[in-house]
């Protein structure tokens, strides 16, 4: 079972199951206390079903500030915003205009989304709303998704920081076989500096689906031979 520890004890988001355990010693006077947990259906969250099917590090964290593309109503948000806690932010990007209402709703609870009913495409229609992020997960389910993260990295992406893409095969080329849809997405990433650092398929949860990740790497000042000799260029390097 996979849980995260509710930031808004008390409420539900899709009528996941809430667990209560009493801590001793957990309240600031020494005291138990109850701390309440919900549990993460990965047959309803991409990102769940990736944790349980392998991935050993997906880079969210306490204080993390995490840019979510592809947020639908929120489901799989709500427990990212558990993860990073008060002293983070995810900001959760989603096209469609009924399920941005869902997630405006839910963020009202958790005051650490920030929600965006906008394009993923277009990054910039919503640059003025976010910071550089540590992390980028994006389940938006359209044939051009790596070149979606792509961009959305070089606006926003630390240096360093890393992306967890979920791979729908069929979204991307239903003709291929999705083992060949996989290693090409990969392939993009690789020729715009990025490391893929693991991968795994998200059966039995989702069918044809695969999540991915990796690490952004930038280079402040490189040097280039070339014929004629030695031209020193500056590269943008995103702050940390």
């Amino acid at each position: 079972m996979l849980v995260t520890k509710n930031i808004a004890p008390g409420e539900s988001v899709y009528g996941e199951k809430r667990i209560s355990v009493e801590v001793p010693g957990s309240g600031e006077d020494g005291s138990s206390m109850k701390i309440e947990y919900r549990v993460w259906n990965p047959f309803r969250s991409k990102l769940a079903a990736g944790v349980l099917g392998g991935l050993d590090n997906v880079f969210i964290q306490p204080g993390a500030k995490v840019l979510y593309l592809g947020a639908a109503s929120g489901t799989s948000v709500s427990h990212v915003a558990d993860i990073v806690g008060p002293e983070g932010v995810v900001y959760a990007v989603e096209f469609s205009p009924r399920s941005g209402r869902d997630l405006i709703n839910m963020a009202k609870k958790r005051t650490n989304v920030i929600p965006i009913v906008e394009d993923a495409r277009l990054p910039n229609k919503y640059r003025m709303l976010l910071s550089i992020v540590d992390v980028i997960f994006a389940d938006v389910a359209q044939p051009n998704q790596a070149q979606i993260v792509i961009q959305n990295a070089e606006s926003f992406l630390k240096n360093d920081g890393h992306v967890i893409i979920s791979i729908k095969a069929s979204c991307i080329d239903s003709t291929k076989e999705p083992d060949v849809v996989y290693a090409s997405e990969v392939q993009r990433l690789r020729e715009s500096n990025f490391k893929p650092l693991e991968q795994v398929t998200l059966e039995p949860y989702e069918r044809g689906h695969a999540m991915v990740t990796g690490e952004l790497f930038l280079f402040s000042d490189m040097v280039v031979v070339t014929e004629t000799g030695l031209a020193r260029y500056q590269r943008h390097q995103k702050a940390g």
